[in-house]
């Protein structure tokens, strides 16, 4: 790869954000149950490959283009995507899906502190991300489908707001602030 090509963007960042609002809202709403018949673990496909594999991806292309807060986010996420999709099914016991739920919160929240000068969209769904993942992991020790229902549906907010924000760069339609997202649009011709 020629080193003179820029590897990361404002597009690829908006990349990121999607492929992290579609897995957590698809996640969020499985863990609902508001929908008949869908269940998290109906989402292992897309967490696998969207959530872990792009969202990996995305997070090395801004580690090369220098933007290491950006790169460690997707690149941890997408790791740990990668690891829940890969293993639903798997037998795990309901205290292990909760530890692995939990330190899926202290990632989360290590994003949000980092996130502090990013605005609303990232840490505001850093923030979702980690309410999200500490409900379900104590759902997921309690027992108690009532938490698993909150996780979901904080985690659906999660994810529409990754997916706004994503929209919004892309769009150039106004972020909560009132200004207008950053990024590029897309054109006709590309």
């Amino acid at each position: 790869m020629d080193n003179e090509v820029s590897a990361g963007s404002a597009t690829s960042t908006t990349l990121g954000h999607l492929a992290l609002g579609l897995t957590l809202l698809a996640f969020g709403l499985g863990n609902t149950g508001v929908i008949d018949n869908v269940a998290a673990s109906d989402a292992a496909s897309l967490a696998t490959w969207v959530g872990g594999v792009a969202l990996f991806l995305v997070g090395l292309l801004e580690f090369r283009a220098g933007n290491g807060g950006t790169g460690t986010a997707f690149a941890g996420l997408g790791a740990l995507w990668f690891t829940w999709g890969t293993g639903v099914g798997s037998g795990a016991s309901a205290e292990a899906a909760g530890l692995f739920l939990l330190l899926f919160a202290l990632l989360a929240l290590t994003l949000t502190v980092g996130s502090s000068g990013s605005g609303m969209f990232g840490q505001g769904v850093y923030g979702l991300l980690c309410v999200s993942m500490l409900l379900l992991g104590i759902a997921a020790f309690a027992d108690s489908d009532g938490l698993a229902r909150a996780g979901g549906w904080v985690g659906a907010v999660a994810g529409l707001a990754a997916w706004y924000g994503a929209t919004a760069a892309l769009a150039h339609w106004p972020t909560f602030s009132g200004r207008r997202a950053a990024g590029r649009g897309v054109t006709a011709t590309g």
